[in-house]
């Protein structure tokens, strides 16, 4: 819907020139350290809509139309004319490591803003459902592995989970550094604690895109409540299908529902398909025609109605959490959180390379923008990790060894420092033209995984 598509862009939006504008600040900030006359600094490319000149060096700040990057122009005798008088402060002049430092200062503030938005998210408390076991699917890896009704999963490997969200990662983490068995210690429904060793392939995960905890065969605590509508969106699916408040679904496609969360179920599982709903509306039964509208759940197209329940509303206290910390454990789980983040990130371009993780992983501006929308729609918790999320990302995008991206540079750079003399024109020039092709295989990539999803 509109207000959604709006949300979606404006939270993208602000996200986006956050981590811009401080990516070309690390840039701006040690290239004026280091002398180097700043010329430029943009936010955003194409043409300017807004500039002013700074009191230093005349430099001229730009906001400029197409909000996809940004760039800070310095003085440099390789793009036009110095003066003789200026040649010092122009930045090829500079001493290799004076290169490499503004080089470099992009992708650092990008980790430090990464930390300052875990470390402010973990001040002010994240909201989470705590890793309680709702069901265990028969011949699954948990059941091999003894998980039980109500095992709450307290630790992976010795790492603590406290939420559902912090267990995903901990066992997508330790898959792709150990792989084989691992260590979950829970606590069962009788509060005795218990080490079960379970088996997870990550490989289903990287290439089909499904969720680590699902791929396990385990699925969260729901509390048993009847599948009764208590609210509906407007213009959602179930009010075009003619659901009312206070009607009970029995059946889909002929089969019973016993459930809230079996009729959930069967909705995210048929996005966009059509379903015969019997429901019971004041003691007479119907039979309605629902197709259910499609969103995106990472790489996988959801069913959703527009409608909810309203009977479980006391019990989910059960199972909601927020975990908090005072400033000083805030910020060192804050650099822990941001450390594991970004190796995890490496694992899985890692992945991407050698062919073991599927390229429907890489995800464009509008699945971002949806992210960015859903996360903030949450709360200022959630945006603020999704914020640190994708400005670990841009670091590390941004130090590969390919030519036209931060990396590049510093691969030249480096060779430069090693041979005593930076390489031929021709040789970058050829570099670079490289890395545009590379640059632009990869935004394809994500265009297009983009809009398959959008067309389901």
């Amino acid at each position: 819907m509109l207000g959604d598509l709006l949300f979606n862009v404006v939270a993208f939006l602000v996200a986006l020139g956050a981590l811009i504008a401080i990516h070309e600040y690390g840039h701006f900030w040690v290239a004026r350290k280091a002398g180097v006359k700043v010329l430029r600094f943009s936010i955003g490319f194409g043409k300017p809509l807004y500039r002013r000149r700074g009191k230093i060096d005349d430099t001229e700040f730009v906001l400029a139309a197409i909000p996809l990057g940004g760039y800070v122009k310095m003085l440099d005798e390789r793009e036009g004319p110095v003066a003789p008088q200026e040649r010092h402060r122009a930045f090829n002049t500079q001493s290799v490591w004076a290169r490499i430092a503004i080089v470099a200062a992009g992708p650092l503030a990008n980790f430090l803003l990464a930390i300052v938005a875990y470390w402010v998210m973990f001040m002010i408390g994240i909201s989470g459902v705590v890793p309680l076991v709702g069901s265990v699917d028969p011949g699954s890896s948990a059941a091999r592995a003894g998980f039980q009704v109500e095992d709450t999963i307290m630790a992976v490997e010795g790492r603590d989970t406290r939420t559902w969200n912090e267990v995903r990662l901990t066992l997508l983490d330790e898959s792709l550094n150990a792989g084989g068995l691992l260590d979950v210690r829970v606590q069962d429904r009788d509060g005795n604690s218990r080490v079960r060793q379970v088996e997870l392939d990550a490989s289903a995960v990287l290439n089909g895109g499904a969720d680590v905890i699902s791929e396990l065969g385990i699925r969260h605590w729901w509390p048993d409540v009847d599948a009764v509508i208590g609210g509906i969106h407007a213009g959602g699916a179930a009010e075009a299908a003619g659901l009312l408040v206070g009607d009970e679904v029995i059946r889909v496609n002929d089969t019973p529902i016993e459930y809230w969360r079996d009729w959930v179920k069967v909705v995210r599982e048929h996005p966009g398909k059509t379903l015969d709903v019997d429901i019971l509306r004041e003691g007479q039964e119907q039979t309605l025609a629902l197709t259910p509208g499609t969103r995106q759940q990472g790489t996988q197209p959801i069913g959703y109605i527009g409608a909810w329940e309203t009977q479980s509303a006391g019990l989910f206290e059960r199972v909601r959490t927020v975990v908090q910390y005072n400033p000083i454990d805030a910020m060192g789980i804050a650099v822990t959180r941001t450390w594991d983040m970004t190796v995890l990130t490496v694992q899985m371009l890692g992945k991407l390379v050698v062919g073991e993780a599927s390229l429907e992983n890489i995800s464009g501006p509008i699945t971002i923008a949806q992210f960015a929308g859903q996360s903030a729609s949450v709360g200022l918790d959630h945006y603020l990790g999704f914020l640190a999320l994708i400005s670990i990302s841009l670091a590390v995008l941004n130090l590969l060894p390919v030519p036209i991206l931060d990396g590049g540079h510093l691969l030249y750079f480096f060779i430069e420092a090693i041979k005593g003399s930076p390489l031929s024109e021709k040789t970058q020039l050829f570099g670079q033209q490289i890395g545009m092709v590379l640059l632009a295989g990869l935004m394809s990539i994500a265009f297009y995984n983009d809009i398959l999803r959008l067309v389901g």
